[in-house]
């Protein structure tokens, strides 16, 4: 049986796509100041629903959880509906699209909400400066969830879920990646927990799989899936261990039948953020038989190659769906493709967001 192509369809749970050129979520900050999405995501995402499948940015469970300005939630009625004619847009060209679930943890500045310390696992800070609207500020501490706390954390993760639904999207992916919260539950240096949520590998994941779990009560675990970025440090969230840890914590979510799980994992020459640590894909494999996606660095030559060998069922592309809306065209025909300006990552607007041409004009 030939290997398969960057072109052959997958079935990645309960969702079909018709290749294999996922799009990997982008942070864009074009949403308005009350964390809606606008007309221009619209245009975004719709340029870009040849993709097997969309991964929208990350997205905002609470207002304790998000942290980064003019980014999207799914907390409130109003986003939903922001929210709406985005994935009908995609719908009707053909696409498809997950929201993917975000809370940021300790990486919240209290300017995010009310003036109120962070959470995390444990009473931790983030080295570094938080970006915010009123400039560069410095992380604080942050407040370790109490036990009590943890089912309200629980029902808000649900409560997205449910409302990534009503919103038109086709799933949900967990945001357990990047040292944003999952993932300081899941590193012994952000989780210096001595109770039912720390310790040992078994209770570092069990906020992992109680959230997974509740998304699979909303959607379904065909319509689930969860990303990790497993090697090395991530915004200060790391572990001295990750060859135990990130295989137990994908046994776990395997046992609950996800659609997918996704692996952002920079080389030591990564374009954004690298890491001299070894990949843990390969453990990762043997521990999750589901379909396995790869991010970070692709050319379509690396990525094909990676599905040859079967290391990876779909890999997930980042910046270059930035600035090639046609992605998957340019790779089909061999094009050259453009170049992002980071100028633009965050800027509002449209320039660097909706501007950037395709081979053939719409």
């Amino acid at each position: 049986m030939s290997a398969p192509s960057l072109f052959d369809p997958i079935k990645l749970g309960d969702i079909e796509a018709p290749n294999r050129i996922i799009m990997a979520p982008l942070t864009r900050g074009r949403a308005g100041s009350d964390f809606v999405p606008t007309a221009l995501a619209l245009e975004h995402y719709r340029q870009r629903a040849s993709a097997g499948l969309i991964i929208s940015e990350a997205t905002g469970i609470s207002q304790e959880g998000l942290g980064w300005p003019f980014t999207p939630g799914l907390w409130t009625d109003a986003q939903v509906e922001g929210w709406k004619p985005i994935t009908d847009a995609v719908h009707a060209a053909g696409g498809r699209i997950m929201a993917q679930l975000w809370h940021m943890g300790r990486l919240v500045h209290p300017l995010f909400n009310d003036g109120k310390a962070p959470v995390s696992a444990s009473a931790t800070k983030a080295e570094g400066r938080a970006y915010t609207s009123a400039g560069r500020q410095d992380y604080v501490t942050a407040r370790a969830l109490r036990l009590d706390e943890i089912p309200r954390l629980i029902a808000d993760y649900a409560k997205a879920a449910e409302n990534a639904k009503r919103a038109g999207f086709d799933g949900v992916q967990l945001h357990s990646a990047n040292g944003y919260l999952i993932d300081q539950f899941l590193r012994g240096s952000t989780n210096l927990r001595d109770d039912d949520y720390g310790g040992p590998v078994e209770n570092r994941i069990r906020l992992l799989r109680e959230v997974t779990e509740a998304l699979i009560a909303v959607w379904g675990a065909g319509r689930v899936a969860v990303r990790f970025s497993p090697n090395g440090d991530s915004q200060g969230a790391d572990d001295c261990a990750p060859e135990a840890l990130f295989p137990a914590a994908a046994a776990a979510l395997d046992a609950l039948g996800i659609a997918f799980l996704e692996l952002r994992e920079p080389g030591p020459d990564g374009t954004f953020g690298s890491t001299e640590v070894p990949k843990q894909s390969p453990a990762i494999r043997k521990a999750f038989k589901g379909s396995l996606i790869l991010n970070s660095d692709y050319d379509a030559r690396t990525a094909q190659a990676d599905l040859t060998s079967g290391i990876a069922d779909a890999v997930s592309f980042g910046r270059p769906f930035i600035s090639n809306p046609d992605l998957v065209e340019r790779i089909r025909v061999g094009a050259e493709w453009t170049p992002d300006n980071p100028r633009t990552w965050y800027s509002p607007g449209g320039e660097g967001y909706t501007d950037y041409p395709a081979l053939v004009p719409a």
